[in-house]
């Protein structure tokens, strides 16, 4: 097949060419050059029309992987820009080049925060510009697969928090500050976290591609067990050797600091690493349900398997 990857220089996309190149002619369109696979890259911001369709091709599959999701993107148009008018663009040239295979990557946060363990029929309630954002390019999506659905083939895979190898999120900065010897919980820590490895991610989108399934289909991608915070945190410490003193603060206290520093980031034009939406993404409860994705594919790691490879990878290379 000739695939094209929209944002394949990132943490998922570098891994993703990596498994798709020796079988596949892939080529990957990114506004920034890919660190690994500068030779079949092209330089283009999906924002642009023009830039993007001098770029295209007739791909038989194009998956959409570019996307604004970090916390603190300023202006917060920015979310709209990308991840909305970014994927209209990318449609707009799967139609004039007529590409009807498309798999796109969107995200649990479509749902919200503090929902019961939601499967994709559940009502969609997002509750920052990310999932905003994410929810409208579906619908975008959806659109456009009902002008003509004929013989199309769309994936919607909407994962939660990936986590693994050359990642610099969320799980990442959990590991950094456990292995700093100092660590502060937010809460009780019996809220659960649904998460899923880079590696897994990048497999059940090979699954997807080999099983070219006709029609509509959406997918929660997590990996299982989910572990609470504090299950986190007891496995994170255990594989790294350490006892890490856990100070614990109430919730009301640590959402009263991220605030503060909301301000201060304000007043400074700076982006600091707390804030009150990171305090309230850490102490909410994040599990999805994933049965649809289970169905059909066996993740390939465990999620302890996962974390493991993440911690040598990026901890434990000297130990």
């Amino acid at each position: 097949m000739k695939i094209g990857i929209i944002g394949g220089s990132g943490f998922v996309g570098s891994r993703l060419i990596d498994s798709l190149i020796d079988k596949h002619e892939v080529v990957n369109i990114d506004k920034k050059n890919s660190f690994k696979h500068s030779d079949i890259t092209r330089i283009a911001d999906i924002r642009s029309l023009d830039l993007l369709s001098s770029n295209f091709t007739d791909f038989n599959l194009v998956i959409l992987l570019a996307a604004e999701h970090k916390d603190n993107v300023s202006p917060k148009s920015l979310y709209y820009d990308v991840n909305v008018d970014g994927t209209k663009n990318v449609l707009k040239c799967m139609d004039d080049f007529g590409v009807k295979n498309f798999i796109f990557t969107s995200s649990v946060a479509v749902y919200g925060l503090d929902k019961y363990n939601p499967d994709e029929s559940h009502p969609i309630n997002p509750f920052n510009h990310y999932g905003k954002s994410k929810w409208e390019a579906e619908e975008a999506i959806k659109e456009w697969n009902d002008r003509n659905p004929l013989d199309k083939s769309i994936t919607i895979i909407r994962p939660s928090v990936i986590f693994g190898e050359f990642n610099r999120g969320n799980v990442y900065n959990l590991m950094k500050q456990i292995s700093s010897g100092f660590f502060i919980m937010i809460g009780s820590g019996q809220n659960k976290k649904s998460m899923a490895y880079v590696g897994n991610v990048v497999d059940f989108i090979k699954n997807r591609i080999e099983k070219k399934e006709l029609g509509y289909n959406i997918f929660n991608y997590a990996d299982k067990p989910d572990f609470s915070m504090l299950e986190l945190v007891s496995i994170i410490q255990s594989n790294m050797k350490i006892k890490t003193p856990v100070l614990r603060i109430p919730y009301h206290v640590g959402i009263f600091f991220g605030y503060i520093f909301d301000i201060i980031s304000f007043i400074i034009r700076k982006k600091i690493p707390l804030s009150s939406v990171r305090v309230k993404k850490f102490c909410a409860t994040t599990q999805f349900d994933a049965t649809k994705a289970q169905s059909v594919y066996k993740p390939t790691y465990t999620m302890k398997k996962g974390l493991l490879n993440t911690l040598k990878h990026e901890f434990l290379k000297s130990k």
